[in-house]
């Protein structure tokens, strides 16, 4: 009996210093990790999430880059910090990506973290050198059937959200593309222009500079409706393959034993930012939008991804750079 007092005590006890773990939650300043250099779309999503936190919050959000190793560097500076809540990594695609692209696994998303909140999501373009002789998705496709593999397109690297998005593509097509990988979507589209290759993958807001300029066009966002930054360019829907959608998502997670009560909050918090017009704005300018979801939908969305990006490595043959 007195075992059992003291055990009621203890959880009593226990629960009271969650609860007040997350009154007094932040105490200090939160690190937002990013597995890439400053300047790319993911550190900015970061940059705009982590200021909206920091006014609504009343604390610092310091933002800590960490690229190298396809993101996996910055992953599992993540999983190893203390799990208290004041490090947190914004995640992309390559989080879901990574565990079957890497053998074996540098880690388990799944087991290692856990979801604070979705973000949103911009999509990811086709696009091709201005003079290149595809107007459209369907006249690519076209051309590729009537010579395999000879056409040429260039993503950010082996295994980026772009390399995977045009390999399903591919696949949902009934094409074969021949995949050049670079390091980053910068060089990729500088050969586009440069008319060393025909066509380019990545996602939305890299394009968009070189598109304004009238040096790029796009063939197709592929998205489920028209990206806000190129409003005259059809979806891959539109483009004849409905229910198809390749798009790079962003979302925060945590170490795993982060106290529950703490990842409620941040992701409450989250929900406030999103709403904002400024940062509707700065994802709308990005080519992308905000997608306020629960944490347990994003735990799902990390799952489902894992699974199709896992079938994908291995029917494609995909290996890291």
């Amino acid at each position: 009996m007195n075992f059992l007092k003291w055990l009621i005590a203890a959880t009593s006890t226990a629960a009271f210093a969650l609860s007040v773990s997350a009154q007094t939650y932040p105490a200090k300043p939160v690190k937002i990790v990013v597995g890439y250099a400053a300047g790319g779309a993911v550190d900015l999503v970061a940059r705009a999430v982590g200021q909206g936190l920091q006014a609504n919050m009343g604390q610092t959000f310091v933002i800590e880059n960490k690229p190298g190793a396809g993101t996996n560097i910055a992953v599992k500076s993540v999983i190893d910090a203390p799990a208290d809540g004041y490090t947190m990594l914004m995640a992309a695609n390559a989080l879901a990506v990574n565990m079957a692209l890497y053998s074996p696994a540098p880690f388990d998303a799944e087991r290692d973290l856990v979801a604070v909140s979705l973000i949103g999501r911009v999509p990811v373009v086709i696009a091709a050198n201005v003079n290149a002789p595809y107007a459209n998705v369907q006249a690519l496709i076209a051309a590729a059937k009537g010579k395999p593999n000879t056409i040429a397109y260039g993503s950010p690297g082996n295994g980026s959200t772009p390399h995977m998005a045009l390999e399903l593509f591919a696949r949902a097509a009934g094409i074969y593309l021949q995949h050049i990988p670079y390091k980053g979507g910068s060089q990729a589209i500088t050969d586009v222009l440069g008319g060393q290759l025909p066509l380019v993958a990545v996602n939305a807001l890299e394009a968009l500079p070189q598109v304004k300029a009238g040096k790029l066009k796009v063939l197709a966002v592929l998205s489920p409706k028209r990206s806000a930054i190129f409003p005259d360019v059809p979806t891959i829907a539109e483009s004849g393959f409905a229910g198809f959608e390749a798009s790079v998502w962003y979302g925060l997670v945590a170490p795993a034993a982060t106290p529950k009560d703490i990842v409620a909050k941040l992701h409450l918090e989250v929900q406030k930012v999103l709403q904002t017009k400024e940062l509707k704005d700065r994802m709308s300018a990005a080519g992308g939008e905000v997608i306020p979801a629960s944490s347990e939908a994003f735990g799902a969305l990390i799952k489902s991804e894992r699974a199709r990006y896992a079938k994908l490595v291995k029917d494609a043959g995909i290996k890291p750079d």
